[in-house]
């Protein structure tokens, strides 16, 4: 093994001309987390020759002079398996994002790897409850709600998780939508140590409005096997747009009433569905179309007598609760309105039952 002292000694190219990249690694950015200042950190970065001869690395580019970069000199043959290290001085308290430019001398193109992390002058540790398990890791939850969402809006949810295992864990979420992100930081947990997973709701990906739900899924490792024990509820609620309406619009706005917002349908006792009634009226100048009703969880059933209501008219919601369904529900009950009313364009309906 050599060591590369950055800025990087430019090798000897014997590039043949081929764009296709032909080394690859399953994790091109591995997230140190905290570091503690002036203490530096190494990352590791698995990677596969995939083209048809043997290859050898001949150029490593960083993008600054505080990293250290490790890597083999030798022939790596085809379908061969070498590691490249990546060791961070901690100088500078804060962020970092540094990026190694890997050249191969199969391809002109670089494979690009990323290390990045935290420099703090003292490792904080999550102080609240790991009451939830997402397969072997703990966590303090199993469900993410991303509520009151403004197309455009790119909010963030955190999920803190604890390795309560012998063995280092290499978290990695499954199944993710196309309007979802999520990091892991840091990408290796040992025994005994904490972490967070960020998941990003891209609302720009959102199709339609109101809720959308999905199921997510935290390996331990990469490719790791998707199963309910490992699965991450997320809900998102995305909302109408009224910022181009006239004063004269605003002022003639349909206005939706509630006769309550919490409909308490008391004890199932030995019932197997309890049953009530919302009341929703317009007090307002205009028709009042109820656009959409959805369920947050499942066990709740609907019905709406009528969806626009003229001012002063009124409708009636039915809602019906099974029991085996609600005690089985990882949520609270609640039903779910997106209305025209500029000053009720989301509305919630907690359902209880005992």
């Amino acid at each position: 093994m050599k060591r590369l002292y950055i800025p990087a000694v430019l090798l000897a190219m014997s590039s043949l001309g081929v764009n296709a990249q032909k080394i690859a690694t399953a994790n091109k950015i591995v997230d140190c987390g905290q570091v503690m200042f002036r203490s530096p950190v190494t990352a590791e970065f698995e990677i596969t020759n995939k083209g048809g001869r043997a290859t050898r690395i001949v150029d490593v580019r960083t993008s600054c002079g505080c990293t250290d970069v490790e890597y083999p000199t030798g022939d790596v043959p085809s379908d061969g398996k070498f590691t490249v290290r990546v060791k961070y001085d901690a100088k500078t308290m804060g962020h970092f994002d540094k990026f190694i430019d890997i050249y191969a001398d199969n391809s002109n193109k670089p494979l690009v790897l990323r290390v990045r992390g935290n420099v703090v002058p003292e490792i904080v540790d999550f102080g609240g409850k790991y009451d939830f398990m997402l397969g072997n890791i703990q966590a303090d939850c199993n469900d993410i709600e991303f509520d009151d969402v403004n197309r455009g809006e790119r909010p963030q949810k955190k999920i803190h998780i604890h390795n309560s295992t012998s063995e280092t864990v290499q978290p990695v979420v499954m199944h993710l939508p196309a309007y979802l992100q999520a990091e892991v930081s840091p990408s290796k947990i040992e025994p005994g140590h904490s972490g967070v997973v960020t998941v990003t709701l891209d609302s720009r990906q959102l199709k339609d409005m109101g809720l959308t739900q999905t199921s997510v899924f935290l390996g331990g490792f990469p490719g790791d096997r998707v199963s309910r024990e490992k699965e991450i509820s997320v809900s998102a609620v995305l909302l109408p747009k009224f910022d181009n309406l006239t004063t004269k619009q605003l002022a003639n706005a349909p206005k939706l009433s509630l006769s309550t917002t919490a409909l308490d349908l008391g004890e199932f006792g030995t019932k197997k569905k309890l049953k009530g009634e919302v009341i929703i009226r317009n007090d307002g100048k205009s028709v009042l179309n109820i656009r959409n009703i959805q369920m947050f969880t499942m066990g709740l059933e609907v019905s709406l007598n009528k969806q626009k209501l003229k001012p002063g008219e009124s409708a009636k919601l039915k809602i019906t609760a099974d029991k085996r369904q609600i005690k089985a529900a990882r949520s609270k009950p609640r039903v779910l309105m997106i209305t025209n009313d500029p000053n009720n364009a989301k509305v919630t309906i907690k359902v209880i039952a005992k």
